[in-house]
């Protein structure tokens, strides 16, 4: 896997939290699973830090099960779309676009799914809390050669704050999720990967 399609692909979701924040009870895995279950739809703004240190910024659509949809800032000309099974990555500096490879081989599919349920044999390999904070670190329990992604959630009420995900590589990237907002019209037609390339070329 190319440093690219790493960054690009493995974009975990880190969201930075509240200073200042009241002491929480750690979030039960069956919590956070139908806190997931629950989000249909969000959008909200993000901060990538890559595995190299770089940082992007932009808007991300999430709209379960299965799609989601990264929106790059200027100058970064990228955009990451996952829709009907597959992702697509879409770089300004490539002459071969789209990039695709199917989502159930990504951990982003982990939270994607149209049943998340983290209490599943060997899918948690960690779920620690630091009073503020629940951070659960989640496998596919069938291919964990996949790599792996590490959720933040805050509490009361649970909310998705950040992930960071390893890919098969070693490679980490971190998303900061910025005043996602959930219950939010989001249209189909901005995870159709064939109207994407059309419009990118």
């Amino acid at each position: 896997m190319d440093k690219t399609r790493r960054t690009l692909l493995a974009a975990p979701l880190a969201l930075a939290l509240l200073p200042g924040a009241a002491f929480a009870q750690q979030l039960s895995l069956g919590e956070i699973s139908n806190y997931l279950n629950r989000l249909q739809t969000a959008t909200g703004g993000f901060t990538q830090i890559n595995d190299d240190g770089t940082i992007s910024t932009g808007t991300i659509y999430i709209k379960r099960p299965g799609r989601v949809r990264f929106e790059y800032d200027p100058p970064e000309q990228s955009l990451v779309v996952a829709g009907g099974g597959a992702v697509a990555v879409f770089d300004g500096r490539s002459n071969v676009n789209p990039e695709r490879y199917p989502l159930n081989q990504t951990p982003l599919s982990i939270i994607l799914d149209d049943n998340v349920d983290f209490t599943r044999a060997n899918m948690v390999t960690g779920h620690t809390s630091d009073g503020t904070t629940t951070t659960v670190t989640a496998q596919d329990p069938e291919h964990p050669d996949y790599g792996s992604i590490q959720m933040v959630f805050s509490s009361n009420p649970a909310e998705l704050r950040q992930w960071i995900i390893t890919d098969n590589a070693g490679a980490q990237t971190t998303v900061i999720l910025n005043n996602l907002q959930s219950g939010t019209s989001v249209g189909d037609v901005l995870f159709n990967i064939r109207r994407e390339t059309a419009n990118w070329n």
